[in-house]
């Protein structure tokens, strides 16, 4: 069978175009995939998944790719724009990243973290989109839901959740569901698979009260960021960038409560939701 070429968008993002410059700079130079690997010192595989913008380039490929193709700073000028551009598919390609995670550690301001939700907790959230039909919401849900089916395999990644107290504090789908979300997030707490801070509102004003971030670390030991805000998010791929969040995120972690003192607010803010006994008539 002849190998044919998956068709390139290049004028999709700078991603898709940094994929289809390196492979018109190949082919003009009549070279295969293999002798280019040989060349720049990185694999067929990755140089294809870059081609057809399915890869980050790594940070060192663009130099290495200059250097080779006698491009002076064409390459590393388009791994500088697309590093800082929006994925057009970067919150599937987060799904991909995380049911790949080995360790899945994440903030949240708002709300408890999509991979700690119960469904009906997760129902009252995704709900708010006034624009969703019932039936959209509840293959939602059921999408959500489907995403914590790895946390009960046999080995399970690590999960890390810091949550503000805000998130204890705003109800979400009446008492009920409150009271059993929150029994659902204390049973998760301190476990050897799963670990929850509280972020308390005396700790003050921090640099991501105002977005959700998550790290994903894959089991080459990469780390992938992902930071979120109402309607848009960022996919973080490159080394320097997910370091720039990790830093964030151990501050983040240093200031918040222990497990032990977070489990007990945990506790005090369920009393808040407590069912409220139907008097005998």
């Amino acid at each position: 069978m002849t190998f044919r070429p998956q068709t390139l968008t290049p004028y999709l993002s700078a991603r898709h175009y940094f994929g289809a410059e390196q492979r018109r700079h190949r082919e003009t130079a009549g070279l295969s995939l293999v002798q280019l690997a040989g060349i720049v010192n990185s694999s067929k595989s990755t140089l294809a998944r870059i081609e057809t913008a399915e890869l980050m380039p790594p940070p060192d490929l663009p130099d290495r790719l200059d250097a080779a193709f006698g491009t002076d700073k064409h390459f590393h000028g388009l791994y500088e724009l697309a590093k800082r551009e929006a994925h057009p598919d970067q919150y599937r390609r987060f799904m991909d990243f995380e049911a790949q995670a080995e360790v899945i550690e994440n903030y949240e301001p708002q709300v408890i973290p999509g991979l700690l939700q119960i469904k009906e907790y997760a129902d009252a959230q995704l709900s708010l989109q006034e624009e969703l039909a019932r039936e959209k919401v509840e293959e939602l849900v059921n999408a959500r839901m489907s995403r914590q089916e790895r946390l009960h395999a046999a080995q399970p990644p690590l999960r890390w959740a810091i949550i503000d107290e805000a998130v204890l504090r705003r109800p979400f789908g009446g008492r009920e569901c409150m009271h059993k979300q929150l029994a659902s997030l204390l049973g998760q707490v301190d476990t050897p698979d799963s670990k929850v801070q509280v972020m308390p509102f005396s700790a003050g004003p921090h640099y991501l009260m105002g977005a959700s971030l998550t790290l994903l670390t894959l089991p080459n030991g990469s780390t992938m960021a992902y930071e979120e805000g109402i309607e848009v998010g960022h996919l973080y791929e490159d080394r320097d960038s997910a370091k720039k969040w990790r830093r964030r995120y151990e501050v983040l972690r240093a200031n918040a409560l222990s497990p032990t003192a977070s489990a007990e607010l945990i506790r005090q803010a369920m009393e808040d939701y407590k069912p409220c006994d139907t008097p005998p008539s």
